[in-house]
């Protein structure tokens, strides 16, 4: 019988012991779900950047293909902005036999962050492709 005692007087430390853990496990995911919360934040934010790179890279190429083929500059300003992000800065520039193209533009859901995106692409003017052959 003793043994059975004994047995009852573990299994209800056991007991105990398990209901002081559930604090434990509260205080653990108390400073686990901010964690991971920032975590997704940072990966959102990471999306987001990505995709307006991805947009200003595409756009600066559009500009720089319409540049090279001499359209006006109106057009070619308005052509990068239709590719480009909302609310991006377009430049182009004409050097010599190359055209140069930059698209400036911050993630749209991220104005309070300094930060932006900068992608430019260089073509050759269709005028000076083959003049030295």
């Amino acid at each position: 019988m003793r043994g059975c005692e004994g047995e009852s007087v573990r299994g209800s430390d056991r007991a105990s012991a398990w209901g002081s853990d559930r604090g434990f496990v509260t205080a653990e995911s108390a400073v686990v779900l901010p964690v991971l919360v920032m975590f997704a934040m940072a990966l959102v934010w990471g999306l987001l950047v990505m995709a307006v790179q991805i947009q200003c890279v595409d756009a600066a190429r559009t500009g720089a293909r319409a540049a090279a083929r001499q359209d006006p500059a109106d057009a070619v300003i308005e052509v990068t902005r239709e590719a480009a992000p909302r609310d991006a800065r377009v430049t182009v520039d004409r050097e010599g036999g190359e055209v140069r193209v930059v698209v400036v533009a911050r993630p749209s859901l991220l104005r309070g962050l300094p930060f932006e995106v900068r992608e430019e692409a260089v073509a050759a003017a269709e005028e000076s492709v083959g003049a030295g052959t």
